[in-house]
């Protein structure tokens, strides 16, 4: 399926200029930085090209999202939720109202967050790691200077 067909437009065909605005979207290079499943960057990358570009938000369903990537719905939920914890998309209900008068759930209103608000929060997450296991290395040596065994607490034995 070529460009023009997908798009149901006339596409990048021919001797036309390119119009950058309307067939590109910008990806912040940051975002490979950050550790981020596959799945979360082509949810992300689709949000990015779907969003109002002054206002930074987008209506969409999950079974829309789910179809134009080719995945599940449980996973396209799953993946939309870890985007919020990293910190790059704020969600929100909508309502609608049927013909019948009726109120009933919408589609999630998406808001893209500035990418530095996720770098910022992913250098503080690997900092508390970092600070984490130098305390605890640091408790090793103590204990092994002491001739204590060393049993690191559970939630470390279970991690």
């Amino acid at each position: 399926m070529d460009l023009c067909t997908h798009e149901g437009r006339t596409g990048l065909m021919g001797n036309q200029k390119r119009d950058v605005k309307k067939y590109f979207f910008m990806f912040p290079n940051a975002v490979f930085e950050l550790g981020l499943h596959v799945y979360e960057l082509a949810i992300y990358a689709y949000l990015l090209r779907i969003e109002d570009r002054r206002t930074w938000q987008c209506v969409v369903s999950y079974p829309t999202i789910a179809d134009k990537l080719g995945i599940s719905v449980n996973t396209v939920a799953k993946y939309v939720g870890l985007l919020e914890e990293h910190g790059l998309i704020t969600t929100e209900r909508t309502d609608v109202i049927t013909r019948d008068g009726l109120r009933r759930n919408g589609c999630l209103r998406y808001t893209i967050l500035p990418i530095q608000n996720a770098i910022a929060l992913y250098h503080e997450r690997q900092l508390s790691a970092l600070e984490q296991a130098t305390t605890r290395q640091r408790a090793q040596q103590r204990a092994e200077k002491s001739g204590v065994e060393f049993l690191p607490s559970d939630k470390e034995q279970s991690a």
